[in-house]
């Protein structure tokens, strides 16, 4: 190394020669002294070249996680080769770790922009450029941009399963449909074949479509899952039982906003409870709520799959719970190497995860009918009164006015603030038919990106309803949130993807839900929570019944009170809310499972 330095700084080495030498050092472990021999090679300009090797430094900078270094030499590449389109490509990945959003979307845009898609090499940038861009601007709710890219991402090649599936999504986001709108080289079969878990429970109740999608998912980015097993299927033998949970949620995130009193009553006498956690910081109250809880409270985001999963194996976990399934955030390869005898799946997919080495899903008998388990890969873990765990320490807001949230004093409020995307055509059809049928109503819903309100007001005007009976209510804190039931008179559910934890917030704040249930466990989500509520007849079972009931309910206002006193009461005296006899139960369930392992 000291003779290649001395070399370079004395410019006696080739540009060839010092992308050799680098290369050697980085094989030998060595990447801090490759940078310091390119440093010491750049420091004089000497070739016409030298851009490639401020490019090299760059990419080495960003592995050793220096990226204001890298940028920097990014920077100093383009300005030796403003037409250098690789050197962009990678500025924006820079950018984009930085936090520096539009920089990195200027970056990409110019690439997508400058690269040509008649050779390999610029078709190639130019579609990492374009699926880039989609996947950011996703990120950021940016939906229209990002469905524009990725659709021109398309035109140029269809054939790519994972930019297919971010579009059907992103489409269904928007409420912009038919989602499954074919594309030059895609019919409407491909995109269906191509549409991922979380997106599918949105749009089929068939529980046979959801599986497929699950085990696609598992196949193609999982290789099968399997793996060979770090844990033996045999207990520990601790006087406690060591149960894991994880999870990137542990935030402001419905699951976190479920589980928290969960994690607070588990009988510490009993359990040991331990945290493997990979979540972004967010400061909420919520996420130091739920580290008070945690007896160990361990972050693996600096960690590999495996790297994670022998860290999980040396604490001996008994049971290990995957707060995901896949959702966004997930790492089942983590689990793929089963550090634990028993492995669970909990709240964060609502359909089978496909995952083959998940032992148990937690269910009720509603949510999971015994003739609907062959649908999942996972067994269900019955609980005896409802899946679903709850906080009662949810924070409520002061209540708004009607005028504030721009809704009419005298009108009927249906409201439904699921997401967006969980709204199809033919509940939409259904919603409008029932406010042309009530004509002094309202339907309130959460606005939960630019886009969506535009398509639906469009949607509304098609379907003969004005459109100023559509009122969007954008998010805002989650006490504040609560406060606003308050406000509506029924809540009109999705189908087939029901409310899950919104359900909850509803009912606890004493608002009746009209739901549709089906076959799939994110058609009954909402059924099992009325169930557990003790108000089974606000469950129907066809979109005919459901149009019925709501248009019944909304002229029948004794019976709407009579449900929301029905509600108050189940708030203090119903299975739905009861959490520590939940939290007792779901524990006896856990004991039974590590009972039945071998000594």
């Amino acid at each position: 190394m000291p003779a290649w330095l001395e070399q370079a700084w004395q410019g006696k080495l080739s540009l060839l020669e010092l992308t050799s030498a680098a290369e050697g050092l980085v094989r030998a472990g060595h990447p801090v002294a490759a940078v310091a021999l390119y440093r010491a090679w750049l420091r004089v300009p000497r070739t016409s070249h030298d851009h490639l090797a401020w490019f090299n430094l760059g990419a080495l900078l960003a592995q050793l996680d220096d990226p204001a270094g890298a940028r920097d030499a990014y920077l100093s590449a383009i300005a030796r080769a403003p037409g250098f389109l690789q050197a962009r490509f990678n500025l924006g990945l820079v950018y984009e770790r930085l936090g520096h959003s539009d920089a990195a979307i200027g970056q990409w845009r110019t690439v997508a922009r400058l690269a040509s898609a008649a050779d390999p090499d610029g078709r190639a940038l130019k579609l990492l450029a374009l699926n880039n861009l989609g996947r950011h601007l996703e990120d950021l709710k940016r939906y229209a941009e990002a469905s524009a890219a990725l659709t021109e991402s398309l035109l140029i090649e269809p054939d790519q399963p994972d930019v297919i599936h971010h579009w059907i999504f992103e489409r269904a986001k928007q409420c912009l449909w038919p989602v499954h709108e074919p594309l030059p080289g895609l019919d409407v079969d491909k995109l269906w074949a191509h549409t991922s878990a979380l997106a599918m429970i949105a749009m089929t109740d068939d529980p046979q479509a959801q599986l497929a999608a699950a085990q696609r998912y598992v196949r193609d980015k999982l290789g099968g899952g399997i793996r060979p097993a770090l844990a033996q299927p045999r207990a520990h033998g601790h006087r406690r039982i060591r149960i894991g949970y994880c999870s990137s949620d542990f935030r402001q995130h419905p699951v976190a906003m479920l589980t928290a009193e969960l994690f607070e009553l588990h009988d510490r006498s009993a359990f040991e409870l331990y945290a493997f956690d990979w979540t972004p910081e967010d400061a909420s109250p919520l996420r130091q709520r739920i580290k008070r809880a945690f007896d160990h409270f361990i972050r693996i985001d600096g960690l590999d799959d495996e790297a994670a999963a022998r860290l999980i194996r040396s604490h001996e976990i008994d049971v290990l719970v995957d707060l995901h399934g896949q959702t966004m955030g997930a790492r089942p390869g983590i689990f793929t190497w089963r550090p634990a005898p028993i492995q669970i799946t909990y709240l964060g997919l609502p359909a089978t995860t496909g995952f083959p080495f998940i032992d148990y899903v937690i269910a009720d008998r509603f949510l999971i009918p015994p003739e609907m388990a062959p649908f999942y890969t996972e067994k269900p873990l019955y609980m005896p009164g409802v899946y679903q765990v709850s906080d009662r320490r949810r924070t409520v807001g002061p209540t708004p006015s009607r005028q504030a949230c721009g809704l009419p004093e005298q009108a009927f409020v249906f409201c439904c603030m699921n997401n967006n995307y969980k709204i199809t055509p033919a509940m939409f059809d259904v919603w409008m038919r029932i406010l042309q049928q009530v004509p002094a109503s309202v339907l309130w819903l959460l606005a939960d990106n630019e886009q969506a309100p535009e398509n639906l007001v469009r949607e509304a005007v098609a379907r003969g309803v004005d459109p100023a009976r559509l009122i969007f209510a954008p998010r805002t804190s989650p006490a504040d949130y609560l406060a606003r039931y308050a406000l509506a008179d029924l809540f009109l559910d999705t189908f087939p993807f029901n409310a899950g934890t919104t359900a909850n917030d509803a009912l606890w704040m004493g608002l009746p839900v009209l739901t549709l249930s089906g076959r799939t466990f994110a058609s009954r989500m909402a059924g099992a929570l009325l169930t557990a509520a003790g108000v089974p007849e606000l469950i129907t079972f066809d979109a005919a019944t459901y149009e019925r009931r709501a248009i019944e309910l909304a002229n029948r206002p004794d019976e709407l009170a009579g449900l929301r006193a029905r509600l108050a009461e189940a708030r203090e005296a119903s299975p739905l809310f009861d959490i520590p006899g939940w939290v007792q139960a779901y524990e006896a369930r856990l004991k039974e499972l590590v009972a039945q392992l071998p000594a």
